[in-house]
């Protein structure tokens, strides 16, 4: 995706909550990633490898509160801030125990750009950020078009494939975004990408999140 906002497919501007109640752990925060399918939506794995023209959204939720900030670094060496945005919806308040549908338009994201890993930056602050997040930068220039490491090319687990039919590259999903976010847990279960800390967060938390496409 050189940048995911680019594909966005507008339709309103409303926010999908649910009221479901997240029990483990200090802090918890889940990942769960989407793609549209025949006209559906269906849950996919996060180290599953997408294809070009996909659409995907992300569903998020914690068991805290606070202001959540996601940032794009394409592998066309675009970035971009993805949510809140004009066409991604711009209440970005979550509330503890809530499900949150990104983008917060019954719209998606569309998969594009050179062959690698997408990374998206998750934040979530304690209170909101006085520019709404646009200054903030979390990752350093992101590397020119090709020059990329080789192992963040998408490449299938062969084990995993066989057994399944799935293009599964474990390099993808949840990772630490920063010295603090190394303290964090990360951990996959049943499909959602779960991050939690043993302590109470007092400060930002931001962690990656790495979308595979071929």
């Amino acid at each position: 995706m050189t940048c995911l906002a680019a594909g966005l497919l507008m339709i309103s501007q409303t926010l999908f909550a649910q009221a479901n109640t997240v029990q483990k752990g200090p802090h918890r925060m889940e990942i769960t990633l989407e793609r549209l399918h025949a006209d559906k939506w269906a849950i996919i794995a996060p180290t599953q490898v997408l294809s070009k023209g996909d659409h995907v959204r992300f569903r998020f939720k914690a068991n805290f509160s606070g202001y959540l900030y996601v940032m794009n670094a394409g592998t066309s060496g675009d970035y971009s801030r993805l949510f809140p945005g004009p066409d991604t919806g711009e209440q970005n308040r979550v509330e503890a125990g809530k499900e949150y549908v990104i983008p917060a338009t019954a719209g998606s994201f569309r998969i594009d750009g050179p062959p690698g890993q997408d990374v998206l930056t998750w934040m979530i602050t304690p209170a909101a950020l006085g520019d709404g997040g646009k200054q903030y930068r979390p990752l350093p220039p992101p590397p020119k078009p090709g020059t990329a490491p080789t192992n963040m090319s998408p490449r299938c687990d062969d084990a995993i494939f066989k057994s399944r039919g799935d293009c599964i590259d474990t390099s993808a999903g949840a990772k630490p975004g920063n010295a603090a976010s190394r303290e964090l847990i990360f951990m996959l279960q049943d499909k959602k990408s779960v991050v939690s800390s043993p302590v109470p967060l007092k400060e930002p938390v931001v962690y990656e999140f790495r979308l595979a496409h071929k």
